[in-house]
């Protein structure tokens, strides 16, 4: 530690450190613009400058480091005349527009200029003016004249988000920020580096000229979007959602969300929303009072009962819900006495129930400080943005990062090793890193695995995962929703524990882990997810779920749910029109008190930041009232949190989390795509995982969401086909098929064909594994 002394003031730091974290110790705040404590130094803004005793000038704070016995003063005349004349520097061509600037009243610049600057400037000649630049749907580039050169942005991208989209052109007063020949800003963490910039050239183009600062009202939150359950700020105007920013948890998401999280709101406010409870009558959708639709659903659910038993009634929950509504949901199946609830709706394949809630096996903010991790079948930057951002550091820092996925899209993270297999031959992969581990270790290789040899990569992972303290196998959610998911599993925990590694999965949903908590699993004898549709029941109730989008099978969720005698949604949003029967407005996240549990199993509590709109109701409510008027007890809960106490009890939720499954490894494999057929990679793409970003319209502008509405074709197909991008090809799945354009995807397997799920293409066909033929349309 090196001690130094700040305008008076003792404090100790590490070696190494600068001024300005030294200062911040002391609670003596420095002005700057171009420093932040998550980027690198770059020095360029210079509004930092201190005297630093012995040393002639003034020096930045940013870029000077401590040193044992060092006096610093930060508001001397010498400190203070150099900020002011810093100050004057950066307002010579900065616009007076602050009245009509969209970052008036948080805008950096402002502020400082009110204690550093002139009321007059010297500088008469003409100001310099830059042209804006387009750079996609969400940032706005209207105001670069407005730019001081911090390169905030430009720092972002390469170090945090792992892509240089942005550079500095030209010198001088020629410089700018500008994008790489017009290319757009295509990062999944973009919007961030709008809350970096410390002035108003970068701002949100959905949030733009639509409020002032003052005007908004703040509430914390939580995204209900992945499992990270990153913390937000939510800002309101008139009970209208205006504007989503990241609220600081070093813990959990830092100081950053991703796109999704951020842009999202919009699906709040869509002309989607669902207002009054409907029901369907003479094939009319007429809406009509709760108390009509209510009693039209205890009606039903008794008629169905008495006629054809409780066991034919299936009731089918999103993860995104939250632990209320889950828990409440499973209360109310039990009164109906139905054992069919389940919330795993992509999943086919479903092992024997583990020890407890499947979770990451370890705290979020240590996969930054990881020393090796091997991850299974994720598409890491679209399933898990901000677990790719940690990962990406850690790999900065020297750790070594293996993929195991059936496309080699750029997961931006520094020499990571990918290994790329269809879908089919994940198992072998993994049979042949279990072999090199085992040899490694020299322990006897599981029987079902016997006579497997390892490749040279399977040898590079096991070598990867043999040394350093915090080793991590992860199972990400393509592994999960894989037909061969128990084995995948098994081989998977044969890995971790042979190489000493943590065994994880990066869970997929908002609430993942909370709905294994809650229970909102089948009872004794109950279907699943798969067979709840495979085996048509007489009727559903589906609790925030879009089956032909969030389902394994959307061919046989649709087929089910058509000839199904009543189904009941409960939804922000008018959704399946065709097949419903009642629709009933519930609140989403931002209208209700909940309870998410993320990837680590922490529990993080929410209030609803605005009123529910029109005569949407909180699900747990609902489903409260509904378990009394079908003549239920133990519904008489008075809050949310009367609900969470009930559900999730008061003992302590890490022990009731477990990745481990008794199952041994067993043996089989998946038969390959035959010759001249294709295998679908049916991943679920960033700005389509759930009903609310799936109506979020600049969202759906972005070059990511434009992808996910093509088919993907191994380069030897496409060129093979004779295609030109953009041509329509026709899909077909057994005796489903889709049209759609197509694109050359020289990232996939070469057997491999992305038909992405949760889209219009993708919900025309079946399920989100197996065979494919593709043909030019």
């Amino acid at each position: 530690m090196v001690e130094l002394e700040i305008d008076g003031k003792k404090v100790q730091v590490p070696e190494g450190s600068m001024v300005i974290q030294a200062a911040q110790r002391v609670d003596t705040y420095i002005p700057h613009f171009c420093y932040h404590k998550k980027l690198s130094i770059a020095a360029n803004c210079r509004m930092c400058l201190v005297d630093v005793e012995k040393m002639p000038k003034a020096v930045p704070a940013c870029a000077t480091p401590v040193s044992q016995g060092m006096v610093v003063r930060t508001s001397s005349e010498k400190a203070v005349q150099g900020q002011q004349a810093v100050m004057e520097f950066l307002l010579i061509n900065h616009p007076l527009d602050c009245p009509i600037c969209d970052q008036g009243g948080e805008c950096q610049l402002q502020d400082l200029a009110v204690g550093y600057g002139k009321s007059s400037s010297r500088y008469s000649e003409e100001k310099r003016v830059v042209f804006h630049k387009n750079v996609g749907p969400l940032i706005s580039m209207e105001e670069m004249t407005r730019c001081i050169h911090c390169t905030r942005c430009v720092r972002f991208g390469d170090e945090i988000a792992g892509v240089m989209e942005l550079g500095m052109l030209g010198r001088g007063q020629h410089s700018e920020i500008s994008t790489f020949l017009g290319k757009t800003v295509d990062s999944e963490l973009s919007g961030n580096m709008i809350d970096l910039c410390p002035v108003g050239a970068l701002t949100s183009k959905p949030f733009r000229f639509s409020a002032r600062t003052w005007e908004l009202s703040r509430r914390k939150s939580v995204s209900p979007h992945d499992s990270t359950g990153a913390n937000v700020i939510v800002q309101v105007k008139n009970n209208r959602v205006m504007r989503v920013l990241p609220y600081e948890n070093e813990a959990i998401n830092e100081c950053w969300i991703s796109d999704k999280d951020r842009f999202s709101y919009e699906g709040l406010n869509s002309e989607d929303r669902l207002t009054r409870p409907m029901l369907k009558q003479g094939g009319e959708w007429v809406e009509t009072d709760w108390q009509t639709a209510l009693d039209y659903v205890v009606k039903g659910i008794r008629g169905i009962s008495d006629e054809h038993g409780e066991n034919m009634i299936a009731a089918l929950a999103s993860p995104h819900s939250t632990i209320e509504e889950l828990y409440l949901f499973k209360q109310f199946a039990d009164a109906v006495g139905t054992p069919n609830v389940d919330f795993r709706l992509r999943q086919s394949d479903f092992p024997a129930p583990l020890a407890g809630a499947p979770w990451l096996g370890t705290k979020i903010a240590e996969l930054s400080y990881a020393d090796a991790a091997f991850v299974i079948g994720s598409a890491l930057r679209r399933d898990h943005a901000l677990f790719a951002a940690r990962l990406r550091q850690a790999a900065k820092g020297g750790a070594q990062v293996a993929l195991l996925q059936a496309t080699a899209d750029a997961s931006l993270i520094p020499n990571a090793q990918r290994i790329v297999a269809a879908p089919s031959a994940w198992l072998d992969e993994l049979a042949g890193i279990a072999a090199a581990v085992a040899e490694a270790k020299g322990v006897a290789l599981p029987e079902a695995f016997a006579g497997t040899q390892a490749s040279e990569a399977a040898k590079q992972v096991a070598a990867s995962l043999a040394s350093g303290e915090r080793r991590f196998v992860l199972l990400g959610n393509g592994a999960v929703q894989h037909p061969d998911f128990s084995r995948l599993h098994a081989a998977a925990q044969f890995i971790a524990e042979t190489s000493g590694a943590t065994l994880g999965f990066l869970t997929e949903a908002g609430n993942t882990v909370g709905a294994h908590l809650a229970g909102a699993l089948p009872g004794n004898g109950g279907l699943n997810a798969r067979e709840a549709f495979e085996q048509p029941r007489k009727g559903y109730l589906l609790l925030n779920v879009e089956p032909e989008f969030d389902s394994a099978n959307p061919a046989a969720a649709r087929a089910a749910l058509g000839q199904a005698e009543m189904v009941v949604v409960f939804s922000p949003f008018r959704t399946g029109l065709e097949y419903a029967d009642v629709l009933l407005p519930i609140a989403p996240y931002t209208e209700t008190a909940g309870t998410f549990v993320n990837a680590e199993g922490t529990a993080q509590t929410f209030n609803g930041v605005v009123r529910p709109l029109g005569d949407a109701r909180p699900a747990w409510k609902v489903l409260r009232v509904l378990g009394t008027l079908i003549g239920a007890r133990g519904f008489e809960y008075e809050s949310a949190e009367d609900v969470r106490r009930k559900a999730l009890g008061d003992g302590d939720l890490a022990a009731r989390l477990s990745n481990r499954a008794a199952v041994p490894v067993a043996k089989g494999t998946l038969a390959a795509a035959a010759q001249g057929r294709f295998e679908r990679l049916a991943d679920v793409p960033i700005y389509h995982a759930d009903p609310l970003v799936r109506r979020a319209e600049a969202l759906h502008l972005t070059t990511a969401a434009r992808a996910a509405n093509t088919v993907g074709l191994p380069a030897a197909l496409f060129d093979a086909l004779g295609l030109k991008e953009g041509e329509a090809v026709r899909v077909r799945q057994g005796d489903l098929s889709v049209t759609a354009p197509a694109t050359r995807d020289a990232n996939l397997a070469p057997t491999v064909v992305r038909v992405s799920a949760a889209t219009p293409a993708g919900a025309q066909l079946g399920s989100l594994f197996g065979e494919l033929l593709v043909e030019k349309a």
